[in-house]
């Protein structure tokens, strides 16, 4: 058995033992604090270069992870995602953030640059139940969340449960949809549950919302309602990639493309008790206060007539907390809310003036400007 040592930092604890040829990563990881305390090793699939299924450790536990524990995990995720998604570090890594902080995303940008891509490798990287569903025009609300239909055999009613009956949904185009097909997710996105003829379901457990959309000024599309808006966590830009990532996108994907090979690398049970830790993270009063402050500064702007609400503060400390854990932190610092408030907050926000030059991008640089403009309250950056 492997013995923990302190590393090249003086750290004591034990590191990833070296990739082997049949795909598989053997992690060991350190039990106790003392540096001469055995470690215990769990072999678990990691992306595999033959494409082949190597299986993934069953979890015999349910309790939060240790953070190097942890910490190995969400890297795995992460570069799992990026065999699929050149040059997008920042992005797989915000998508990660709301996907360990149980919120849902929306992805928004023109088509072709990667958005269903970069919510499908998220997806396949963890081994749960996955659904897609195609957002058209025709599209109805119990095509989402279900339907009763007769059974003549039982001479009763039964439930038959839509797509979104998984833990993670990827919504194609969700705005293509008509605004009553988009509020068949309103219950489901904030409550985990389908009300379906007067009977109540409950979702699995977690339960994610990844959906693409384009720019409303496109053909075709309607524009989210704000309570729609609301309960997304995040909203993220892919962006076009640069010249170099694009061209080794042409040479990669020759032969096929790159999620084909993409195979799990935590298990659902595992995903539980990675969110778990992060719900564990401690947030000073100091940084609670900066958060309500940033808020109440979107309420009074002069430029916003609707200004950031109490569930999108609740939702902004909590991807606050997946981005400290992802930093190997127990705890939240400001720094964690001014990287994330941006992404947070800005899809909520209205202008003051409902025509004329407020896009994305300048609701962007007023949720900027108002949490540059907030002070840091005194004790917010420390543990306690």
């Amino acid at each position: 058995m492997a013995q923990g040592g302190p590393d090249a930092a003086g750290r004591s604890g034990c590191g990833p033992a070296p990739r082997g040829s049949a795909a598989k990563l053997t992690v060991i990881l350190k039990e106790g604090d003392g540096s001469t305390t055995p470690c215990k090793t769990r072999t678990m699939e990691r992306v595999p270069e033959t494409g082949e299924d190597v299986g993934i450790e069953a979890e015999t536990s349910t309790g939060p992870l240790s953070a190097p524990e942890f910490l190995l995990d969400a890297r795995a995720v992460m570069a799992a995602v990026e065999t699929v998604i050149d040059g997008k570090r920042d992005v797989i890594e915000l998508a990660t953030t709301v996907l360990l902080a149980e919120g849902h995303l929306l992805v928004e940008d023109v088509p072709g640059v990667g958005k269903t891509m970069l919510a499908r490798a998220l997806a396949r990287s963890v081994d749960c139940t996955v659904s897609r569903i195609q957002f058209t025009p025709d599209l109805l609300p119990s095509d989402i969340t279900g339907v009763s239909v007769f059974n003549q055999a039982a001479r009763d009613f039964e439930f038959k449960p839509g797509p979104v009956f998984a833990n993670i949904v990827i919504g194609d185009e969700i705005n293509r949809a008509s605004p009553k097909t988009q509020s068949a997710l309103l219950e489901s996105m904030e409550e985990r549950q389908v009300s379906v003829d007067g009977a109540t379901y409950e979702l699995p457990d977690p339960f994610t919302v990844i959906a693409t959309q384009n720019p409303v000024e496109m053909e075709g599309t309607y524009a989210l309602p704000e309570a729609q808006r609301d309960r997304f966590m995040a909203r993220i830009s892919m962006g076009y990639p640069d010249a170099a990532n694009e061209a080794s996108m042409l040479r990669q994907r020759e032969q096929g493309s790159p999620l084909d090979r993409l195979r799990p690398v935590v298990t659902i049970s595992r995903l539980q008790r990675m969110i778990r830790t992060v719900r564990e993270v401690y947030v000073s009063p100091a940084v609670e206060q900066y958060v309500v402050a940033i808020a109440a500064g979107t309420r009074a702007d002069r430029e916003l007539r609707l200004g950031a609400s109490p569930r999108a503060t609740l939702q902004l400390v909590r991807a606050a907390k997946a981005r400290a854990a992802l930093d190997g932190r127990d705890f939240v610092l400001p720094d964690d809310i001014d990287a994330l408030a941006v992404s947070v907050l800005a899809h909520r926000l209205m202008p003051a003036k409902s025509s004329g030059g407020y896009g994305r991008e300048a609701l962007a640089d007023i949720a900027a400007r108002i949490v540059q403009a907030t002070p840091v309250p005194l004790g917010a950056s420390g543990t306690a």
